[in-house]
């Protein structure tokens, strides 16, 4: 019996993966367990920065009105999808991440920049280098909720389970040992190695996506229900 394969995350992100993971012929169950909303949020009144950081397509998407004072502004995108987001809303594209936000500064440390992070209320700490500075802004938030009994029925005999952020892992984690969900029959397909980090022990395994893309997450998916 082939294992189901389930995504928690949030929409519009949701709708993307479960729309992939068709065009690659995978049966994939989509059970959100995040509500990502908006926050209400403000420029700094020095807006002389070298370009914009962005770590999901999400900043773009729920930026609202005060995005339209940073069109001027290059973004450095952490993939192609966020790219793609910021392209769509009239931005242009400097740079597009291939391991990581952390992977954008490192290709960008040969120069002096300042830059302007939007991102979520979760967010994955970087590290900068000699000559960078980066200001950080909340412009939305994956809030989590509660999940549905279609999640332990979905799991009743073991599954995969998709993770796109560690707060998706925390949350997760917090739900089964709710739920009465037997870990043990788990297996974790994160989309990189920090979104695990804290996940404990006790799940029947833990992969990570050779690359931080949505399909390459399908893919390992796919070959550990083979």
């Amino acid at each position: 019996m082939r294992r189901p394969i389930v995504a928690i995350r949030g929409e519009p992100g949701l709708s993307q993966t479960l729309a992939l993971a068709r065009t690659s012929g995978l049966n994939v169950t989509g059970i959100p367990l995040f509500l990502v909303h908006p926050l209400d949020w403000a420029l700094p009144a020095d807006m002389d920065f070298d370009g914009l950081l962005i770590g999901s397509a999400n900043a773009i998407r729920h930026g609202g009105a005060p995005l339209e004072r940073c069109k001027h502004l290059p973004v450095y995108a952490v993939g192609r999808q966020t790219a793609e987001a910021a392209e769509g809303a009239g931005f242009t594209v400097s740079h597009v991440g291939t391991g990581g936000l952390q992977s954008v500064l490192d290709h960008s440390r040969a120069r002096s920049k300042r830059f302007l992070r939007l991102a979520g209320s979760e967010r994955v700490p970087l590290k900068t280098h000699a000559g960078q500075e980066i200001v950080e802004i909340c412009v939305y938030d994956n809030a989590p909720v509660p999940a549905p009994d279609s999640l332990a029925d979905s799991l009743a005999l073991g599954g995969v389970v998709l993770l796109h952020s560690a707060a998706a892992t925390l949350h997760f984690t917090n739900e089964c040992n709710r739920m009465g969900i037997d870990r043990s029959r788990i297996i974790l397909a994160a989309l990189g190695p920090r979104i695990v980090q804290d996940a404990g022990t006790g799940w029947a395994a833990i992969h990570i996506a050779d690359k931080p893309r949505d399909a390459a997450l399908l893919a390992l998916a796919e070959n550990i229900c083979q």
